[in-house]
């Protein structure tokens, strides 16, 4: 079974409350099961357990006139910033910078992540940061990694994740949603987990994209992103439990979400969501399973609901749009970006890319 269709078979289980696709695809004999526990365990020793709290990093970023943007981050560890040494340094401190240089406007963090948490705790963090705000402008939500370590039914998890964003879009508020990160990447697992552990994270960030389209959300996959790094650097990018990122990792992260959350907001120039997709870029339409396979094997890939041929709905289910995003604003951007486009780039190696004239979506 190909993964778009492991995908949209767990969230189809998810939308009806169901598991038992998720709990059959990971069906292991006793033996095998034995080993992956063994694994896991000495995986678990060599992590160790997280003794740091996370930064706090709610609070006003930038400078300017006009009421603050409310910015809301949702999620686990990396939402939170674990492995980051100082407030400025986590995601959330470092796409709220970004965002008032692009705006100038301030831009107000609410951090109501959890370390530790998974899927099941975001309703819960959603009402803390509302207790606070009326309607945010902008939720970001890191989601996945402890749910696959838990072994948490996916169809289970999909579910939560998918109820939370139909709850944020109904206040009128844009999602961007970080999909699972590739955890076979993580340096203390090995084999037979590693190959395991990474199918199990791949499925749960496709599924996860399917479920937050359908919800009305964007996904931004986080894929194997930072494992190329980790592999060359890895006592700069690891933080010291060598499981969560440090703050170069983190900065990484927010590179990669940065440009999704600009186009939601409609302040990221030229690269919007007016454009066409670019077939150099690897760009198209086409059914929103099929979509969040490709964004699987593609870190960095952006997935959101579209149109074609004025129908939102296809033979195969809802159309969906991949987007790669440009990691630096376009032509006529404010200036006093550059410095915080510069530190990105350092972070990411990305530029921006050139594309021939579109003669409109490409399908797959």
């Amino acid at each position: 079974m190909s993964r778009a269709r492991r995908a949209q078979r767990i969230a189809s289980s998810a939308a009806y409350g169901g598991g038992a696709a998720a709990a059959a695809a990971t069906a292991l004999g006793a033996i095998g099961y034995g080993l992956i526990r063994a694994e896991a365990l000495v995986a678990r020793r060599l992590v160790g357990e997280a003794h740091d709290a996370a930064p706090t990093d709610s609070g006003l970023y930038g400078a300017g006139p006009g009421t603050p943007l409310e910015l809301v981050m949702l999620g686990d560890s990396s939402a939170a910033g674990l492995g980051c040494d100082q407030p400025s340094q986590t995601i959330g401190a470092t796409v709220a910078t970004a965002l008032a240089a692009l705006t100038s406007r301030p831009v107000r963090v609410t951090n109501a992540s959890v370390v530790g948490a998974d899927s099941s705790d975001l309703g819960r963090q959603l009402a803390t940061a509302l207790e606070h705000l009326v309607r945010p402008d902008m939720v970001i939500i890191l989601i996945g990694a402890n749910d696959v370590t838990h072994r948490i039914d996916r169809a289970t998890s999909v579910r939560y994740l998918a109820e939370t964003v139909r709850r944020i879009r109904s206040l009128g508020t844009d999602v961007v949603v970080g999909t699972c990160p590739d955890l076979g990447t993580v340096r203390p697992v090995g084999p037979p987990l590693r190959q395991l552990i990474r199918r199990w994270s791949r499925d749960l960030a496709a599924a996860q994209t399917v479920a937050v389209v359908e919800a009305g959300g964007r996904t931004v996959s986080f894929g194997d992103i930072l494992g190329p790094e980790f592999a060359a650097s890895p006592a700069e990018m690891f933080s010291a439990d060598r499981f969560h990122p440090s703050p170069a990792g983190y900065a990484r992260a927010a590179a990669v979400l940065l440009p999704s959350v600009c186009a939601a907001l409609g302040v990221w120039g030229v690269d919007t969501d007016e454009r066409p997709p670019q077939r150099r870029r690897g760009e198209g339409v086409g059914p929103v399973s099929v979509a969040a396979g490709r964004a699987v094997r593609d870190a960095g890939t952006e997935v959101s609901a579209t149109e074609f041929g004025g129908e939102q709905r296809g033979p195969r289910g809802r159309w969906a749009i991949v987007r790669r995003r440009r990691t630096t604003p376009g032509s006529g951007q404010a200036t006093d970006l550059q410095p915080q486009v510069a530190h990105l780039q350092s972070e990411t190696g990305s530029h921006p890319r050139t594309a021939p004239p579109d003669n409109g979506p490409e399908l797959f």
